[in-house]
């Protein structure tokens, strides 16, 4: 049995990488931003003065953040005025990037601040699988691509390192915490709504046959790091700790908690889509035909996204060298490029958009 692996999963990777790279869950946060408008038009409003709240839950670094906030913000302007104070929350792990958070509420040109001096942004650095706001406090709620994280890993995963390439008791065990997670989110985000608030979740999802469309980048990862162990980069302990606690779910899997009684924890589905996000970087290659940018981009996403939790398992990462995580990153995106770009395919992906709302008869 291999040493304890990491329990929870590591931030995206720092220093604005994922800004950068992350191009495809922003572009799965667009299918649902008209879901998001609708959702600002129907919360429930009080007659306070009290600043309406909005939460995005698992802001990472921010840059995906701003078309969703900016359309929540112009929504509810239609029907609070001008002068009503807004707050947006926004919710990561103490571990987060939030220096390049702040630089892009800052600064960013499509920053949402910029023509509303009434909108306040805070950001809080605490799990949301636990409490991050008080109850009854959170008007409108938005999650883009976090949930899919497990609050922490089942256990190993033998020949692999993420739930999506495996089957059998091992799946089972991470579709099992999957569900465990998502209702205790459910719970949680329930709590901090206000009663007719309503919460939009955006997930990275499965076909209900299993397939998500990431299968392919994350083979050719998982080669790659079988030839560092083969070349001594690599400690066969250090690999058998790799896992990633990224563990999409089918619809079915999602609308489990409401199947019984139609609702959660006072919470019922108002919408639920599921959407195909088209790989840009594959569409562009199909117009240049060049494979090094397209191999290029997927290796730089993969890395921006999932490098941080493999180097969790470094034993020097695990002593505190930073660099050991560089250095780990570095070889993992030249191997992926070099496998990516002999191996050219596309990373078209399903996405989840279910839209909740809190009732008002609690």
């Amino acid at each position: 049995m291999p040493e304890e692996i990491t329990p929870l999963s590591p931030p995206m990777e720092g220093k604005g990488s994922y800004n950068r790279y992350a191009k495809l869950p922003a572009g799965g946060a667009a299918l649902a931003l008209p879901l998001l408008e609708k959702a600002a038009q129907n919360v429930l409003l009080d007659r306070r003065d009290r600043p309406v709240v909005i939460a995005d839950y698992g802001s990472s670094q921010g840059k995906n953040s701003l078309a969703p906030m900016d359309v929540a913000i112009r929504t509810l302007r239609t029907r609070i005025g001008k002068s009503r104070p807004i707050m947006v929350c926004h919710v990561d792990q103490s571990e987060n990037d939030f220096n390049s958070l702040f630089e892009v509420l800052a600064a960013d040109p499509d920053r949402y601040t910029q023509a509303d001096p009434q909108v306040f942004p805070c950001a809080i650095g605490r799990s949301f699988y636990e409490s991050v706001l008080p109850p009854e406090s959170v008007y409108l709620g938005w999650s883009s691509y976090a949930a899919v994280w497990l609050s922490h890993i089942p256990r190993p995963i033998p020949d692999h390192f993420i739930s999506l390439c495996c089957a059998g008791a091992v799946r089972e065990e991470f579709d099992q915490q999957g569900a465990r997670d998502w209702e205790s989110f459910l719970s949680l985000r329930a709590s901090e709504l206000i009663p007719g608030g309503r919460l939009v979740v955006v997930l990275p999802g499965i076909a209900e046959h299993g397939a998500s469309g990431f299968e392919n980048v994350m083979d050719h990862a998982n080669a790659v790091l079988a030839e560092m162990v083969k070349d001594g980069a690599l400690t066969v302990e250090e690999r058998a700790r790799m896992v990633i606690g990224s563990h999409p779910r089918r619809m079915s899997d999602l609308l489990a908690p409401f199947a019984t009684s139609k609702q959660f924890q006072n919470l019922s589905v108002e919408t639920f889509d599921e959407s195909v996000v088209t790989d840009s970087a594959w569409t562009d290659f199909e117009r240049t035909g060049d494979r090094g940018v397209l191999a290029a981009k997927h290796a730089l996403f993969f890395r921006s996204v999932f490098a941080p939790a493999l180097a969790a398992a470094l034993a020097g990462v695990r002593a505190g060298d930073d660099e050991a995580a560089n250095v780990f990153g570095d070889r993992l995106e030249n191997g992926l490029k070099k496998r990516l770009e002999a191996h050219p395919a596309p990373m078209h992906s399903f996405v989840h958009t279910v839209v909740l709302a809190k009732s008002c008869s609690v």
